[in-house]
C-alpha cells in the first residue's frame, strides 16, 4: 500500500490497510504533530488534510487514504496557513497546546474555501474540535485575523 504524505510518496507495504491514518502518520510515518484524542472523530485532535479537506485521521483507513494527498500540521503551507500560523502567534491562542494541530488544520482547511468567515461560520465550522483549556474565543478572533492577513490586511 502506498500512501502520499507531505507531498512524498511512502511504501507501506506490510500494513494493514484498516489500519487509521493516524496511527500510519505517528507508528510508521514518525509524524507525531497529528495527535490523538478520542479515536471516535469526536475531538478533532488528529485532524489532517486529505485532498484539501479537513477530516479525522483516526477514523479513516491507510485503504480509504490511497491515492489521496494526505497533509499534516509540519507540512501544511502557502498563503493561508501563513495566515493562521501568524494569528496564532499574535494572538496568544495557545494554552497547553495539544488540540492546536488539530485547530489550526480545520481553521485552514475552512479559509481556504471562505475568506471571510462569519462568527457563526467560524463556530460550525471549528464544532468538532474539543479544547480543553477553552481557547474558543481566542480561535475564532485568531482565525478572523488570519482571514484578514490573507487578504493582505492587518
Amino acid at each position: 500500500m502506498k500512501l502520499t504524505v507531505n507531498g512524498q510518496e511512502h511504501d507501506l507495504g506490510g500494513i494493514d490497510p484498516d489500519m487509521p491514518v493516524l496511527w500510519v502518520l505517528r507508528d510508521k510515518l514518525n509524524l507525531t504533530g497529528t495527535k490523538y484524542g478520542c479515536g471516535r472523530a469526536q475531538c478533532g485532535a488528529c485532524t489532517v488534510h486529505v485532498n484539501g479537506e479537513a477530516i479525522r485521521s483516526c477514523s479513516v483507513s491507510a485503504r480509504h487514504a490511497a491515492g489521496k494527498k494526505i497533509v499534516t500540521i509540519e507540512a501544511v503551507s502557502g498563503r493561508v496557513a501563513d495566515a493562521v500560523r501568524s494569528a496564532w502567534q499574535r494572538l496568544d491562542v495557545v494554552q497547553c497546546g495539544y488540540c492546536q494541530s488539530g485547530q489550526i488544520m480545520t481553521a485552514v482547511a475552512l479559509l481556504a474555501k471562505k475568506s471571510d468567515p462569519s462568527d457563526d461560520e467560524i463556530d460550525a465550522a471549528m464544532s468538532g474540535n474539543v479544547c480543553r483549556c477553552g481557547t474558543y474565543q481566542r480561535v475564532r478572533e485568531a482565525i478572523h485575523l488570519a482571514a484578514r492577513l490573507q487578504r493582505g490586511g492587518k
